[in-house]
Parts: C-alpha cells; structure tokens; sequence
C-alpha cells in the first residue's frame, strides 16, 4: 500500500521524493492574484491578476491544467483579531468549488498584510494582488521548509 505525505512543495510517495508545481492564491472581492513556483516548488513568482467574476474558477482551472499544478495555497483570510472576517466565508465556498473542480489538495496560509507589504515593495500596480499572492505562496513554502528542518 502506498504511503503519501506532503513535505514541503514536495511529496513522498513509497519512499522517492518528488518535486511539485504550487499555485499561491489571493483572494479578493474584485480581483484574484496568482502565483507560480518554479516546478520543483522552492521560488514562488507572481503570474497574473484576474477578475473576481463568473469565470473565476474556470479561469483558475484552465491556469492550473496549463501549468501542470499539483497543489494549491490559498491566502487565509483572517481579521487582525485572528477570527473570521467578512471575506472568509467566499474564500470557503471558492476553495471548496476548486476542491471539487480540481480535486487537488489545498492548503491555507496566512495572508495579513501581504497586498500591503507587496505595494511597499513594488508600489500599487496592476500586478499588485499576484506580488501578495507571491508573498503568500513563499511564505508557505518557507514555513514548510522550516518544519521539515526543525524534524
């Protein structure tokens, strides 16, 4: 029987080792930002700005069968409170239609602050919501390379 777990944008699979393609997500009420990682998933790079509208997910899944994705990091969105805000529940029902449109894993990072600190690096631009999403996917991959380290 096969074992699976995921280790940082890598998984163990009978005991090899393979690198995988993460797409980062931040959500917004207008505007979706996207990030890529490299395809062994150790850089994440920001890739597109799309419209928050009725072709999101087809849009996203079009994306992800295009760049060979195997695993999605989407931006939790969290009050500074750390409790729910007002955008958590469409962040829920959108991970849970791609979960069901793609079948892939998908896993929450935080996401406070990151279209801010992505206007104080780059300014506000038209690829501001994919620097956030950059911002978010390498904070994933970052902590996970710290986990795997740190066992």
């Amino acid at each position: 029987m096969a074992t699976c777990l995921f280790v940082l944008s890598m998984i163990i699979i009978n005991g090899m080792l393979i690198s995988m393609r993460l797409i980062g997500i931040d959500y917004g009420s207008k505007r979706v930002g996207i990030a890529l990682s490299d395809e062994k998933g150790l850089m994440a790079f920001p890739k597109d700005v799309i419209p928050n509208d009725s072709g999101l997910i087809k849009n996203i899944v079009s994306f992800i069968e295009t760049e060979n994705v195997e695993m999605i990091v989407v931006g939790h969105s969290l009050g500074r409170d750390g409790k729910t805000n007002p955008i958590h529940k469409d962040v829920e029902e959108f991970i849970t239609a791609l979960t069901l449109q793609t079948g892939l894993p998908i896993e929450l990072e935080p996401e406070q602050y990151t279209t801010q600190e992505a206007i104080r690096f780059q300014g506000r631009t038209d690829k501001t919501d994919a620097a956030a999403a950059s911002i978010i996917l390498n904070s994933y991959i970052t902590r996970m390379n710290n986990k795997k380290n740190n066992d």
